[in-house]
């Protein structure tokens, strides 16, 4: 069986997801708080890709937005 070459341009830094640890730098909170806040259904929205949490960006900073305007 032939392999098929699938050409991907380069990802762009807003293209790409966050990982847990810079959702957490980004927001200056623990991870723990991170895991804490999906458990209880309060922080930004992220989603499982297998079995990593990841976020997209501009969920992340909406979700900032929200807190702040109240």
């Amino acid at each position: 069986m032939k392999q098929q070459n699938m050409t991907v341009g380069p990802v762009r830094s807003g293209d790409r997801l966050w990982t847990v640890a810079e959702v957490a730098a980004y927001l200056v909170v623990p991870v723990k708080t991170l895991y804490q806040w999906r458990y209880l259904g309060t922080g930004p929205a992220g989603c499982r890709i297998g079995r990593h949490l990841r976020y997209e960006p501009e969920t992340v900073k909406a979700w900032v937005s929200r807190q702040v305007s109240g």
